[in-house]
């Protein structure tokens, strides 16, 4: 199917790049299918992407893989809260934060606490506010991203 987006234009979408969220993502609980865009032209930023709404074209939340900025990266969520994202092994679970990058781009940051788990299997998606103390809303990546490029 093809989709107009604000930020890539009009693009193609396989079905199987389907992604439902039963219940929207926070905020947003209107919009309930979206699609993951990776940004080929951007070498060095395999990890981030982009989760493109189908609902609303102008709608495009920036993802990182909170491994690529957090070594160890463990959430704990309750078995119950993931049951709309239908049966799952561990490996079949992508687990993705949203990324917040201010004009003071060295003020960014990604949300530890509420990450965005996918089915990959079932192709179902939920936001989750996990238990773990430790991390926070406002996890700032800036240096973190320096010091993995080398240039601190």
């Amino acid at each position: 199917m093809k989709i107009n987006t604000k930020n890539f234009g009009q693009i193609e979408v396989a079905d199987e790049k389907l992604i439902e969220f039963p219940n929207g993502i926070m905020g947003f609980e209107n919009m309930k299918t979206f699609t993951l865009i990776f940004d080929a032209q951007k070498e060095g930023r395999k990890n981030v992407m982009w989760l493109q709404s189908l609902d609303e074209e102008g709608f495009a939340m920036p993802m990182v893989d909170p491994l690529a900025v957090c070594e160890g990266y463990d959430p704990v969520v309750e078995d119950e809260i993931l049951k709309c994202i239908g049966d799952f092994e561990l490996e079949d679970l992508l687990i993705l934060t949203t990324l917040t990058v201010p004009s003071d781009i060295t003020k960014m940051s990604t949300n530890l606490k509420a990450p965005i788990i996918i089915n990959t299997v079932t192709k179902k998606g939920c936001q989750v506010i996990v238990d773990n103390e430790e991390y926070e809303i406002k996890h700032f990546i800036y240096d973190y991203l320096k010091k993995a490029k080398g240039e601190e």
